[in-house]
């Protein structure tokens, strides 16, 4: 092609792509304008739609919400209307501002409205206000009562079926018992085997009548124990008959010179058999110690008797006697020293037993001490006697100087107490493991539970009885000087009032032994001289008794003058000589503030009841306790006592 031609093509192609380009700049602002037009549009359309939608959802919310006010206003009066258990509003007084439905069927009227609480549930008179649960009966239902006191908001609930179950299953939680027959081997002593054979034939029928009685299962073990397996509704039933068959048993061996007593313990509430097996022996154990011829019941941390009516039979046989003798005799070669401890504001027992034991430990060579603080009235005159020879004053210890004294191989001796809290210094028991206890007195709930050797026998006048065989029995040659012998024997002359008193064969072949070895009548009537102006208060307070069930004396103090433990006890005393008098108490106001009562009887009573209910304890015929408030209180509650122990068994055997 020409190159004229070729420029010219060049040049028109220039043109037309300028045209072409220009053509298409324009268009596209055309259709930029276009767009813009039509987003202006659309966002104006959205604005009004979004308007009319606005419009539209807050007419539907509005509807809705108010349907749905209505709903729950409906459902909540429906609910509380229906509530299974009741709602109570009460005002500051303790009075019914409103309730739901459930109240007024509860209590089958139409409104409670302003009636007080108390009068709608009686258990909640004895009862502050205080956010918690209370059970109250209504009528034959058990409700459970839940306070919200900031908001006076009570909570009303039926638990009488969950109430029922746990009834039942407490009922038949499984119990075990052991019936012994307390004094066998001192009864068929002198009786040939066809006597001895009718008379247990006797004894097990009696028991076997009553254990099918009451539904309770009952298995042979020895000759004279028996087990015994049954449920906690049996046992409650056993405890409102008291254990009747106690006194039968007694009763149809009552033509025998010793009739037999049976002691029952019966345990319930332990989480494993094992140990529920341990409580019932535990229980026998306890009923046992306290003399026999009872039953005891431990339900938990719960321990109850019943029975023990008649004395403790003295055991004929030396046989424990000896045992525990050798037993003493080996622990006391295997200690480093001996402390020796009575209870507290001793008396003449409890010293002179403790002088036997000290004599013990010298036999073999060991230093002995008898823990003593103080000297009162009771023991005031035996002490400035024994203080007369030196070497026995310098044994007497005080609780601190007893620190020093006791290691972990000490053995530690308490006597005429089993009890922790009459100890004089409890802490000294827990300076070693090595513990004996020798005792005379019906035991109690509270022991020493850690002892290693306990000896208690509460058939002895005495712990100086006891302390006496013990001697006899531990050492081949014993010899006393005149101060130990005669304050072991002062101790038993105290405790039997002069051999009058809970006296047996074996109280005088031990006062025997202590005149032998040179114990002196003339100096224990010198320690058991009263001096005129005491002799004066005594009449006082006797002055003022007053006899109640015709047979039980009763005398209380003047208030605000105080007088010595053993003032109270020789009113008792005498109190218990004058005709007619079974039973004696006398209430007054100690030196140490305390309120002491003194309990005596000649044995148709068991003034050991009446003092463990007033918190106290003691013996059959002897017994006290110490308590705290006026001696007006004391008095009214001993009658209160008195009357209950009348209505449920009677006082007098």
């Amino acid at each position: 092609m020409p190159k004229f031609l070729v420029t010219r093509w060049h040049g028109m192609h220039q043109i037309w792509a300028f045209a072409l380009l220009s053509l298409m700049t324009g268009a596209l602002a055309y259709y930029e304008w276009l767009l813009g037009l039509l987003g202006l549009l659309l966002t104006c359309a959205l604005a009004v739609y979004t308007v009319l939608a606005e419009r539209a959802f807050r007419k539907d919310l509005k509807s809705y919400l108010g349907t749905l006010t209505y709903r729950v206003k409906k459902a909540g009066n429906d609910v509380i209307n229906e509530l299974p258990f009741g709602v109570i509003l009460y005002n500051e007084d303790r009075a019914v501002e409103w309730h739901n439905p459930y109240i007024a069927e509860m209590m089958e009227r139409d409104s409670v409205i302003g009636v007080p609480l108390p009068e709608l549930f009686p258990a909640l008179q004895q009862v502050k206000e205080r956010e918690g649960k209370i059970e109250a009966t209504v009528g034959s239902h058990v409700y459970q009562l839940i306070f919200k006191p900031k908001e006076r908001i009570l909570y009303v609930q039926n638990i009488t079926e969950i109430w029922q179950l746990g009834r039942k299953y407490d009922d038949e939680k499984l119990v075990l018992g052991v019936v012994m027959i307390d004094n066998l081997e001192e009864v068929t002593q002198g009786l040939d085997d066809h006597q001895r054979s009718s008379m247990l034939a006797k004894v097990t029928t009696e028991i076997t009548e009553w254990a099918q009685k009451y539904q309770v299962y009952l298995k042979r073990l020895t000759s004279d124990r028996f087990l015994l397996i049954t449920d906690q509704k049996t046992l409650k039933q056993l405890e409102q008959s008291r254990f009747l068959v106690l006194d039968e048993v007694r009763e149809i061996t009552g033509d025998h010179k010793i009739p037999v007593t049976l002691s029952i313990g019966f345990a319930a509430g332990a989480e494993h058999i094992i140990e529920l097996g341990q409580w019932a022996h535990t229980s026998l154990d306890i009923a046992l110690g306290r003399g026999g011829d009872q039953a005891a019941i431990k339900v938990g941390s719960r321990q109850s008797f019943y029975g023990g009516k008649s004395n403790a039979v003295e055991k004929r046989t030396r046989v424990r006697a000896r045992v525990v003798a050798h037993a003493l005799r080996d622990l006391i070669r295997e200690s480093h020293n001996v402390v020796i401890m009575g209870h507290k504001m001793p008396d003449m027992d409890s010293v002179g037993a403790a002088i036997g034991v000290m004599k013990a430990a010298q036999l073999f060579g060991k230093e002995a001490y008898i823990v003593l603080e103080g000297v009162n009235p009771a023991i005031e005159k035996m002490m400035e006697l024994l203080r007369e020879d030196e070497k026995l004053s310098k044994r007497f210890v005080s609780p601190e100087q007893a620190f020093s004294l006791i290691t972990p191989q000490t053995l530690a001796v308490v006597v005429d107490t089993h009890k922790v809290s009459m100890v004089k210094e409890p802490k000294l028991l827990t300076q070693t493991e090595r513990i004996v206890v020798i005792d005379h007195h019906r035991r109690s709930e509270e022991f020493i539970a850690n002892a290693i050797l306990i000896y208690m026998e509460p058939y002895a006048s005495s712990t100086c009885e006891l302390v006496t065989e013990l001697l006899q029995y531990i050492h081949d040659r014993v010899a006393l000087d005149v101060r130990e012998s005669t304050s072991l024997l002062a101790g038993i002359t105290v405790d039997t009032k002069s051999f009058s008193l809970r006296t047996g064969a074996r109280t005088f072949e031990a006062a025997s032994f202590l005149r032998r070895n040179g114990a002196d009548s003339m100096m224990i009537q010198r320690m058991l001289k009263e001096d005129l102006e005491e002799y004066v208060r005594k009449a006082e307070i006797i002055k003022h008794a007053e006899v109640v069930y015709e047979h039980v004396a009763i005398a209380v103090t003047e208030s605000g003058r105080k007088y010595s433990q053993l003032l109270i006890a020789q009113s008792a005393d005498t109190l218990l000589n004058m005709t007619d008098i079974l039973a004696s108490f006398v209430i007054g106001e100690r030196q140490d503030g305390l309120i002491g009562i003194s309990a005596r009887s000649l044995g148709h009573m068991n003034v050991q009841v009446v003092m463990e209910r007033m918190g106290g304890g003691g013996h059959l015929t002897n017994a006290a306790a110490q308590l705290e408030g006026t001696v007006q209180e004391i008095a009214v509650r001993l009658k209160k006592v008195l009357d209950e122990i009348e209505t449920e068994e009677g006082l007098f055997e």
